[in-house]
């Protein structure tokens, strides 16, 4: 049986792919945990399972992908309620340095092997941008779960992910233009001027007019007026992020992230917005398992192609952000490396960017696909494992430390 959704108005069978999924998200997610396993691997191995690469019970829509994109927009906006702006700010000189090499020593890399393959020029800088993504989306679900957002490697990762993000949409953006033969300069900077201002600008000054107004807010007559006055503010600020050239999710969590201040109404938003984020989240994960396609898969020239490119960006997000957080210890170095890995959707994107303007091959494309949902795959555990013993509640960053280094009494256990 295979549930098309061609038409906006077919309810029935939209609702009955919705339960599909989170039914079999939920399932998976259960068997994961009682394997003491991530459940994020096992939601996205459900999208595999009830895809078309195998049961065919549920095939990607538009419906599909704009409920994806929500449920992640919301994941990062409860990462943001967990994250204060000074947490950041103080990790933002580490937070730079690993963003900077965990995006140079990958694109190098995927340059590299594409040559190797005997790709083209264009095909080489589409798969070294493919290599740059991270998606925090999976990262923050981890550590979310794990109770360790507010760890200090996390805030790292999390700081180094939005830089990452803007970095990695410009590259997107010079490839792009030269896939069409031309560069336009003025909107390259012009992204990158916006993208850094609006940052910045939401992550001081909008955090101080929340606190500022929350009173005012909380006065209003309507029914939970700072928990809408936050929704509003959510999906505010994730338009304007898609306005001046970033992703919505980086709006989100700078919303997120701005409304952490107001300390006294934040728990009440947080928890209001963890049932609508528990909800609309699977959704995310099942759609990026069925986004894998296993039929690309029969020539075997591929497979090598896609588990080289794979392994590539596994070892070279670890070791550009590893070496980016160097000073750190070895423990939390493994921590930052490892948090980094997932490309899921942002590398499934540039993929699809890639082949929609005839820029790279179905080979390529195929390879560069199977690394976003291996390294999706592979990350949580690695997390699991690289976070586990770890103590958030006595972990500080030391203020005279613009890297995020603990104290050395604190570092001594932990490597």
């Amino acid at each position: 049986m295979t549930i098309l959704l061609a038409s906006v108005g077919n309810i029935p069978e939209i609702l009955l792919s919705l339960l599909i999924m989170l039914i079999a998200a939920k399932l998976l997610a259960e068997v994961f945990e009682r394997l003491r396993q991530p459940a994020v691997v096992g939601e996205i191995l459900a999208g595999i399972l009830i895809g078309p690469s195998v049961l065919g019970l549920v095939k990607p829509s538009e419906i599909i992908t704009t409920l994806a994109e929500i449920g992640v927009i919301f994941l990062l906006f409860t990462v943001g309620l967990e994250t204060k702006p000074q947490a950041i700010l103080r990790v933002g000189g580490r937070a730079f340095v690993v963003a900077i090499l965990g995006v140079i020593v990958p694109f190098i890399a995927g340059y590299a092997i594409t040559f190797v393959w005997d790709g083209s020029k264009i095909e080489a800088m589409f798969v070294g941008a493919a290599l740059v993504a991270t998606s925090v989306g999976i990262t923050a679900r981890v550590l979310g779960n794990l109770g360790l957002l507010d760890a200090p490697t996390a805030r790292i990762i999390l700081g180094a992910a939005v830089i990452d993000d803007i970095l990695g949409l410009l590259i997107l953006s010079v490839v792009s233009s030269l896939s069409k033969g031309n560069v336009d300069y003025y909107e390259l900077f012009k992204t990158a001027g916006l993208s850094t201002l609006f940052t910045v600008v939401i992550a001081t000054i909008g955090a101080n007019l929340i606190t500022k107004y929350a009173p005012k807010i909380e006065k209003l007559r309507i029914g939970e007026p700072f928990y809408i006055a936050g929704l509003v503010f959510c999906l505010g600020l994730s338009y304007l992020a898609t306005y001046i050239g970033v992703a919505a999710i980086i709006g989100a969590f700078l919303a997120g992230m701005a409304l952490a201040e107001a300390t006294e109404n934040n728990h009440d938003v947080h928890q209001k917005t963890n049932g609508v984020m528990e909800f609309l989240v699977p959704f995310f994960l099942v759609n990026i398992g069925m986004s894998l396609d296993l039929q690309v898969f029969k020539e075997i020239s591929t497979v090598w192609l896609a588990i080289i490119v794979t392994i590539l960006a596994i070892v070279t997000k670890f070791i550009g952000c590893g070496l980016g957080s160097y000073g750190v210890g070895w423990r939390r170095s493994t921590q930052i490396g490892v948090g980094m890995v997932p490309r899921g959707e942002v590398g499934i994107v540039v993929a699809q960017i890639g082949l929609g303007l005839g820029a790279i091959s179905p080979p390529f494309f195929a390879a560069v696909l199977f690394m976003a949902i291996a390294t999706t795959l592979v990350a949580p555990p690695f997390i699991k494992w690289a976070f586990a013993n770890e103590d958030a509640a006595y972990d500080k960053i030391d203020d005279d430390d613009a890297g995020g280094i603990l104290p050395k009494e604190k570092l001594s256990p932990l490597g």
